[in-house]
């Protein structure tokens, strides 16, 4: 039963502790008292260091659309691993990656690879301001972007931190940034169309780009208004500022992207995981106007990007086979499994007596232990009753075969089935009860 401060994720979290600070590399994947250590995964399945296997709904933060040891992922990795592992030279697959990502997203024409999303985002910031020659940013309240300085600020700020509803201010989400960067980041009220569209007209002159993801992550996978994307698309082409989706996410929501879902075209995308099949992955892309500030054979070079292990033929062999498997009824399959769990996970609250509400869209589900309806960041309910229930849920389902990510969001992968989603809100609705019985008899605050 976890936490066990005799098991092995517990030794080696200590023994991690003494070569790394917090015991690993990554901030999500701690959990008090410690996180667990993986050992193997199949499937939909992962097995923990001490022999426990639990139904896998984290998919490293969505990456692993596929799961885990995807016969084709691990086909493609076996033969180019005979070929070349990295190389100081170009390959044929980075081309066959590309024309097929080409073909599908409306708002790519060309596109460049990088190693992680929070790269493909930085580097559409670049472009947009080399593009433009303006020094600004924007960004929604309460999204997160990767860990550009840029966009590292305003993701989870405090009440006493917000600034006017209408204007927010600009906060740090770590301490490491700088007066200037914060001065050059404008904050955007999420699904507040009139206050967000005079943010953008009165830093027209100024502001390069207006970044977002259309479906929030940080927000429990909260959907921007079409109203809200269509006036911010009208705004940025009218004021020449590029509009950039952060798809790092929600790229997994149809076979378009989220842009093709909403029938809206940004300048630029970035994109990661699940286009690198499991592996490391960034990429940038967009129109061929924009994107030739990175032709090295246009001089002189205007946005230098450079990167030891970009397009590297290990993750564009995994990317290529992961994403040929993403067909439309890939797609129809996997949003029909996610919409199995929702509905499945709106009853156990129900059943429990609790309140509650369930989000999310596609193969992405998050849900909220409050009844108050919110569509942007002030309005989550984040008191510390919400997070001790999820929390308590998070626990019971580790200790029933169930790994959902702590904050009551859940990623689904192909290889998951019915029987899987339907094994999955069982538990949930097991846990549900007992977190009832506990918070009905006054035992948590």
């Amino acid at each position: 039963m976890y936490p066990d401060l005799n098991s092995r994720s517990a030794k080696l979290y200590e023994r991690g502790r003494l070569v790394m600070p917090g015991g690993n590399s990554r901030v999500g994947v701690m959990f008090e008292p410690y996180p667990l250590y993986a050992a193997s995964g199949s499937g939909c399945r992962v097995i923990d260091v001490d022999g426990t296997e639990r139904i896998d709904f984290v998919n490293n933060w969505s990456s692993l659309i596929h799961g885990h040891g995807n016969p084709a992922v691990l086909a493609a990795l076996a033969e180019q691993s005979q070929k070349l592992l990295a190389v100081g030279m170009p390959t044929e697959v980075e081309i066959e990656l590309a024309e097929l990502l080409c073909d599908r997203v409306p708002g790519i024409e060309q596109i460049r690879f990088s190693n992680s999303g929070s790269e493909g985002v930085l580097m559409a910031l670049r472009a947009a301001r080399a593009f433009t020659g303006r020094a600004k940013i924007a960004k929604v309240e309460g999204a997160y972007h990767g860990n550009a300085d840029s966009i590292e600020v305003s993701v989870a700020p405090s009440p006493k931190s917000f600034g006017s509803p209408t204007a927010p201010a600009s906060v740090a989400a770590t301490e490491g940034l700088t007066e200037s960067v914060l001065r050059d980041t404008i904050v955007l009220p999420f699904n507040d169309v009139d206050a967000t569209r005079e943010l953008i007209v009165s830093h027209s002159a100024d502001l390069a780009a207006v970044v977002i993801d259309p479906v929030v992550s940080r927000m429990g996978f909260v959907e921007a208004t079409p109203e809200y994307l269509r006036m911010i698309r009208e705004v940025t082409l009218e004021l020449g500022i590029v509009l950039i989706f952060d798809e790092v996410f929600s790229f997994r929501t149809g076979y378009r992207g989220v842009q093709g879902r909403y029938g809206i075209t940004p300048d630029l995308t970035a994109l990661g995981k699940v286009i690198g099949g499991g592996l490391p992955v960034g990429a940038t892309g967009g129109s061929a106007e924009i994107m030739s500030v990175f032709d090295q054979t246009i001089k002189p070079l205007r946005v230098e990007h450079g990167g030891t292990y970009n397009a590297n033929p290990m993750t564009m062999a995994a990317g290529l086979a992961s994403m040929i498997q993403m067909t439309p009824d890939a797609y129809a399959r996997l949003d029909a499994l996610g919409e199995r769990a929702r509905s499945g996970l709106r009853d156990a609250i129900a059943d429990a007596g609790l309140p509650g509400k369930v989000y999310g869209c596609a193969s992405m589900v998050s849900l909220i232990f409050s009844n108050e309806p919110f569509s942007n960041y002030r309005e989550l309910p984040l008191r510390r009753r919400e997070a001790e229930m999820v929390y308590m849920l998070h626990r019971y389902l580790l200790n029933h075969g169930v790994q959902i990510i702590p904050h009551g969001m859940l990623i689904l992968s192909t290889a998951m089935t019915e029987a899987d989603i339907d094994f999955m809100v069982d538990r949930a609705r097991d846990g549900m009860r007992e977190i009832a019985t506990t918070f009905t008899s006054g035992s948590s605050s």
